[in-house]
């Protein structure tokens, strides 16, 4: 299901929302993220939209975040700025967006999808390691060549090593979806 706003009026509403550099971010992870998804066989104007919208609730106060994505456990709970993809989703809704593969990349680019979301991989991948982070190259080069799913690996690995070396708790989403792809061939 398509998006009853245009790609033009959707991109106003988040510019409304972020700060100038947030949006700048925003417009590179968009960019990647259809890049990717091309490189790969997927819709890119879809991963556009998703990068387009996957940012749009970072800049808001926590009381708005949560307000608009209950926190569900005591990550969240601690850590009110890990509802801001859920909190997209609902903005998105809001703003007329029915596409669910673009809704759940969106919501799932903080914590991970499943991996049978591919737009989904290549928003994740495209988030962590948008040429603006100056990190993660070698994730995004993999994915560009066409692995996709190995990129997604690394990317969610790196994460929860990463929260892991800073002591920082991984959302219970994230621990599923690394787990399902280290079992996975």
């Amino acid at each position: 299901m398509k998006s009853t706003a245009s790609t033009a009026e959707l991109l106003e509403k988040v510019r409304a929302l972020v700060r100038p550099e947030r949006l700048e971010h925003i417009l590179r992870v968009a960019a990647l993220a259809k890049e990717i998804a091309e490189k790969n066989g997927l819709d890119g104007e879809r991963a556009y939209l998703a990068g387009l919208l996957h940012d749009a609730a970072r800049d808001l106060p926590e009381e708005e975040l949560k307000r608009l994505a209950p926190p569900e456990n005591e990550v969240e709970r601690a850590h009110p700025l890990s509802l801001h993809g859920r909190a997209a989703r609902r903005l998105a809704e809001a703003w007329g967006v029915g596409d669910e593969e673009v809704l759940e990349a969106i919501e799932g680019h903080v914590h991970g999808v499943d991996p049978e979301n591919a737009l989904g991989m290549a928003l994740y991948v495209a988030d962590i390691s948008e040429p603006g982070r100056g990190v993660n190259g070698e994730i995004r080069e993999l994915a560009l060549s066409g692995e996709l799913l190995e990129a997604y690996r690394r990317a969610v690995e790196n994460k929860v090593n990463y929260l892991a070396a800073k002591g920082i708790p991984v959302h219970p989403k994230t621990l599923a979806v690394y787990r399902s792809l280290k079992d996975a061939p």
